[in-house]
């Protein structure tokens, strides 16, 4: 069986430098600014990880704290889909962005409690319906809520599955920034799978699919 990685959160807060976290300090290429919503508001950053299956380049998850919604898109994504208008929003609310490296940003995401990320190797666990092994993992086969679904980059490439957040994962906010309780979610708490180019055409070139 193939071997995936299981995504543990850990009880040691993260610091600056660290390269697996949820919310922290994220490891940004030289000069980039902080990833901004279209509507205009700095996104909260959510987590970030090494991922195997693209020689260790690095992934970082955001989110607006305002625009939250599930995304919707054609299986043929268009040219550029990472900076398109998404419905039900006029302009992308989330990045998912690759880095091959990066430096710290200069504070902390003001919203997440920072918390160390463990990648544990696993084997992927497929039942009879073709559904993969649930939870927070990278790699393997998605472990659809519903029906699977395929899209195909604007490059012409199939996107492939990279990993998954589970339906309603909290993540742990400061004490200051409460929202809800003390959590916030990713995509209202929608399961969370996320595909991305293998022909990496783009540092961006990744997509989110909800299901619930």
């Amino acid at each position: 069986m193939a071997e995936i990685h299981t995504i543990v959160t850990g009880d040691e807060p993260a610091v600056a430098g660290d390269r697996n976290t949820i919310g922290g300090w994220p490891l940004l290429a030289a000069d980039e600014p902080w990833p901004a919503c279209f509507c205009g508001k700095p996104m909260v950053f959510f987590f970030q990880l090494d991922v195997p299956q693209f020689d260790g380049d690095h992934l970082l998850v955001f989110q607006c704290p305002v625009h939250d919604d599930a995304a919707f898109g054609p299986s043929q994504l268009p040219a550029r889909y990472w900076d398109e208008a998404v419905d039900p929003y006029e302009g992308p609310f989330w990045r998912l962005l690759f880095r091959s490296s990066g430096t710290a940003a200069r504070a902390p995401d003001p919203y997440v409690e920072p918390h160390r990320l463990a990648l544990q190797p696993a084997k992927e666990k497929v039942d009879e319906h073709g559904r993969g092994r649930p939870g927070f993992k990278l790699g393997g086969v998605p472990s659809w809520a519903q029906s699977p679904e395929h899209y195909r980059c604007a490059c012409g490439t199939d996107m492939v599955f990279l990993g998954q957040v589970p339906e309603n994962f909290g993540f742990d906010m400061w004490p200051m920034r409460d929202k809800q309780g003390d959590q916030m979610q990713l995509f209202l708490g929608n399961e969370l799978y996320i595909l991305a180019c293998p022909a990496r055409c783009h540092p961006e070139a990744a997509w989110p699919v909800l299901q619930n």
